[in-house]
């Protein structure tokens, strides 16, 4: 299928980029009626930015063959993040490079002066983040007044991120007469209420398939240790050898602990966070798309709408939140026809969580086990056979220098230095512990056994120790999961658990010694808290000897005790009685001065005189009483 009929100037555009055929969602768009609103939902790398470019096409040039002057921007095109929104700008700049049509970019982290003096030398089409453009707008840099045309990217990600009430001031700003197009890889409830708030009966596009996955993309599910997430990384890295590589974890955090360990190991590796500046991303992705990296680590929001060349792997080292956050992130790799794999590294404790995360998105994963420095090797082997150099052919000065080695030194010789010279580039293997216990995720779970009381202790278990115990705070209810995810047992493994005053002791069961020891002889100085076989505890010490109770058994040494006579008839408790009260002369006291005058309080003061009668024409006393002291 050839492009179907659009304006000449993309037309021309379109064939010199090479596009032969449009893909789905670009056919629905030039399908449509001119002019008409729009709410499209589409695959990720699908082609979207292409589509809005041709939908509005018809709205900004008409029957014009090249763009006028502006001094108002005719289009505006928001995304959620600045490289999405960079990358939107370079495909609008080859799409309407023959329209001669001037793109501004507006997004965080760049020079606002500079992008100040763009818009106001005039300017087509306008791209950026929604609160870069609402800064300009607030700053009277941006004139909306003339906009024909409004897009809308990755919708749903710019509500997610809370841009709602950017976009509104925004959209708000902009002529009621617009042609309004909304792109989003999902269409939720609230991206139908902005939808019916800011479009005039939009016309409906969805081309996704909700009864299958990507078609380009190959899922696998890898189950590890909690504890060897990391390593399990290292040896997909090392498995695929893909020219690119796409890790995602869900914190910065994160971000800087695993691209640290892989640049430790000697992985040509960049970082993608918010916390970067703008400087940094983009010298990062450069390096991505010249090949002087190979992998990424990014955060969601920062590989948002990322549009790399050669990206065939996509690690998903931390489970994403949701089925739109899975399909958002594979969506990176299998893109214009390409093929990719999205591998989840799923722990054993978060096995559940994963299953009901791909039965949502519907993606049929294969769950295989981390791959093994045995079978990296002999990826190894079949790479170097099949490595373009040994089929070179010779020329003069190579062929002269290799008679020559092979002359000293031996064929033997020479191909062991080939392959140690080929094995040196890339790190070595991690060895990982992988349960061999496995469930397809298709088969039904058995039904749970009736649960019974649960013993005491495990019968002839193994004894180990930690040092740690109540002195530290240590409780049951953190070593019980902490040994589980150190030791790569599960609860029904540990029997009881004592907690002294600076150790704590544990009991684990015969069958699962030796998986016990694999693990925390592999996690060496590493471990969280150092674990040793112990001596299984003894019994309580005897108590110290105190004083004997009772009577000693040499008779009552002790002073006899006073006798007070009988006790006095009636109650034990009543006291006896006192007798007639004594007739004793009562001692004098002061004279009586009267009843009680005055204010309560006053005391027995006595009987006041008359009180003097007011005589106004009496001198009056100094103002305010004392005089003050005059300060210094």
């Amino acid at each position: 299928m050839s492009f179907p009929a659009t304006h000449p100037a993309l037309s021309r555009a379109l064939e010199a980029q090479g596009y032969a055929t449009p893909t789905p969602v670009q056919a629905a768009v030039l399908g449509a009626p001119d002019g008409k609103d729009l709410l499209v939902s589409a695959q990720t790398g699908s082609g979207k930015t292409v589509a809005f470019g041709l939908a509005a096409a018809s709205t900004l040039l008409g029957e014009a063959e090249t763009f006028a002057y502006a001094a108002a921007p005719l289009a505006l095109v928001i995304a959620p993040t600045r490289e999405l929104a960079l990358q939107v700008s370079r495909e609008l700049e080859w799409l309407y490079a023959h329209a001669k049509a001037r793109v501004v970019t507006c997004v965080g982290g760049m020079d606002a002066r500079r992008e100040q003096r763009a818009l106001a030398a005039g300017c087509h089409i306008v791209v950026g983040t929604p609160g870069r453009l609402r800064d300009h707008l607030e700053r009277g840099n941006l004139d909306l007044s003339s906009l024909k045309v409004a897009v809308l990217d990755e919708a749903d990600e710019m509500l997610d991120l809370g841009f709602r009430e950017d976009l509104e001031e925004i959209l708000d700003s902009t002529p009621v007469e617009r042609q309004t197009l909304l792109f989003s890889a999902t269409i939720a409830k609230d991206i139908v209420t902005l939808a019916r708030r800011y479009q005039r009966d939009a016309t409906r596009i969805d081309t996704t398939r909700r009864d299958e996955a990507h078609g380009d993309i190959a899922y696998r599910a890898v189950r590890v240790a909690p504890n060897e997430v990391e390593k399990a990384v290292v040896n997909l890295l090392r498995y695929y050898e893909s020219p690119g590589a796409l890790i995602f974890c869900a914190t910065r955090e994160a971000v800087r602990h695993l691209y640290g360990a892989l640049r430790e190991r000697g992985f040509s590796a960049v970082q993608l966070s918010g916390e970067l500046s703008q400087k940094e991303r983009a010298d990062a992705l450069q390096a991505l798309r010249d090949g002087h990296a190979r992998a990424c680590v990014a955060t969601d929001v920062a590989a948002r709408g990322l549009d790399l060349p050669d990206l065939g792997l996509v690690i998903h080292a931390e489970l994403p939140v949701n089925k739109a956050g899975l399909l958002h992130r594979s969506g990176r790799t299998g893109r214009a026809g390409r093929k990719g794999v999205s591998v989840l590294v799923v722990p054993y404790t978060r096995r559940r969580k994963a299953e009901q995360l791909l039965a949502s998105a519907g993606v049929e994963a294969e769950w295989v086990g981390p791959p093994s420095g045995e079978e990296i090797r002999l990826r190894d082997q079949e790479r170097l056979l099949a490595d373009p150099m040994l089929n070179e052919p010779l020329t003069g000065e190579d062929l002269t220098l290799a008679q020559k080695i092979l002359s000293e030194r031996g064929p033997e010789a020479v191909a062991a230095a080939l392959v140690r010279l080929h094995r040196a580039r890339m790190p070595a293997p991690e060895e990982l512990f992988d349960d061999v216990r496995d469930r397809s995720p298709s088969e039904p779970r058995p039904a749970r056994p009736e649960r019974g009381p649960r013993p005491e202790a495990i019968s002839d278990g193994i004894w180990f120790r930690m040092p740690i115990g109540r002195s530290k705070n240590a409780d049951p209810k953190w070593i019980l999961p902490m040994i589980c995810r150190l030791g790569h047992v599960t609860k029904k493994d540990i029997g009881q658990i004592r907690i002294f005053d600076r150790e704590t002791k544990f009991e684990i069961s015969k069958e699962a010694e030796g998986r016990f020891r694999e693990a925390i002889k592999a996690a060496g100085p590493n471990m969280e808290i150092p674990v040793e076989a112990s001596e299984p505890p003894g019994a309580a010490p005897p108590r110290r000897p105190g004083p004997p109770r009772g009577r000693p058994e040499g008779g009552d040494t002790r002073p006899p005790r006073r006798d007070f006579g009988p006790r006095p008839e009636g109650s034990g408790d009543a006291r006896p009685d006192r007798g007639p009260p004594r007739d004793r002369p009562r001692t004098e006291g002061p004279p009586f001065k009267g009843p009680r005058s005055g204010p309560p309080g006053a005391g027995f003061s006595g009987p006041k005189g008359p009180k003097k009668p007011w005589d106004p024409a009496a001198p009056k006393g100094p103002k305010g009483g004392k005089p003050r002291k005059l300060r210094d």
